[in-house]
């Protein structure tokens, strides 16, 4: 599915090295969540497989190129347009020329979003928009979906919910998964690997095996929820930091955000020629 060798990366292309000699197969099927601390290069990692950036040295190959991306912030939340949930995804899919019309209800239906197919997009929760961010994730059926920090900004009840929505897209539907996490909680419980990211260097290993790990130099569980907290940047404080030095940049997610909301609504109200 997706394989990285010896890949090294830093912004002005010469040591010190942000990335160093990473190593990371990711098979069809695997759930993979990125973890490790704020500004370590989850999400540098996230752009070099996107190909947002290029590795200095080393490789990525993709078996696939229909791969989509969930960004942390989703891009449509917060916009003014009065366009509905239904909408927006049926604007979506005449971008990708995707002819099925039932392609909109295929996605509401497998993110339990159909009830909300006639709410504007400016009227739901957190938990509904992250839901509709995967559901226009999911059309075109992408064999690789990509998300940031999933649960950031979500009430503990609809985390569980969104992280059920995506052990039952990959295990069920065998959808592959990358997750860059801050969530660690969640990242132990649902994947099926754990990728470590500290000092430049990955670790790849089993979600038991890393909580092992964690207990042998913390000598706490964090399997345990009153723990998770300890391992989980959950604060305020924590969050802004992560969304300041640990994320898709606010320009590229600015530009992504004019991009998609002025094409659907042209594409929808028929300014531009389908």
């Amino acid at each position: 599915m997706l394989s990285i060798e010896h890949l090294y990366f830093s912004y002005q292309g010469q040591p010190p090295y942000v990335l160093n000699d990473l190593n990371l197969h990711i098979h069809s099927g695997d759930y993979i969540s990125i973890v490790g601390d704020n500004g370590c290069g989850k999400s540098t990692l996230l752009r070099l497989i996107l190909g947002f950036l290029t590795p200095v040295k080393g490789s990525i190959k993709r078996d696939t190129n229909n791969i989509r991306y969930v960004s942390q912030k989703n891009d449509f939340s917060h916009a003014g347009f009065p366009i509905t949930v239904k909408e927006i995804l049926d604007s979506y899919r005449k971008l990708l020329k995707i002819k099925d019309k039932n392609e909109v209800n295929r996605v509401l239906e497998l993110t339990n979003m159909t009830e909300f197919k006639d709410r504007l997009i400016s009227k739901l929760s957190g938990g509904q928009a992250q839901r509709v961010s995967i559901a226009r994730a999911l059309i075109g059926n992408p064999d690789l979906i990509i998300l940031d920090e999933p649960s950031t900004g979500i009430d503990r009840k609809n985390q569980e919910g969104i992280y059920s929505l995506l052990c039952e897209l990959n295990q069920v539907y065998h959808i592959t998964i990358i997750s860059v996490e801050h969530n660690l909680e969640m990242a132990l419980a649902n994947s099926t690997n754990i990728y470590h990211i500290a000092n430049g260097q990955g670790h790849l290993c089993s979600p038991e095996q890393y909580a092992s790990e964690i207990m042998h130099s913390t000598g706490r569980n964090p399997m345990d929820h009153e723990n998770c907290a300890c391992f989980t940047d959950v604060t305020t404080q924590a969050q802004a930091q992560a969304q300041a030095n640990d994320t898709i940049s606010e320009e590229v997610r600015r530009s992504h955000l004019h991009f998609s909301i002025m094409s659907m609504y042209r594409y929808f109200h028929g300014i531009a020629s389908l």
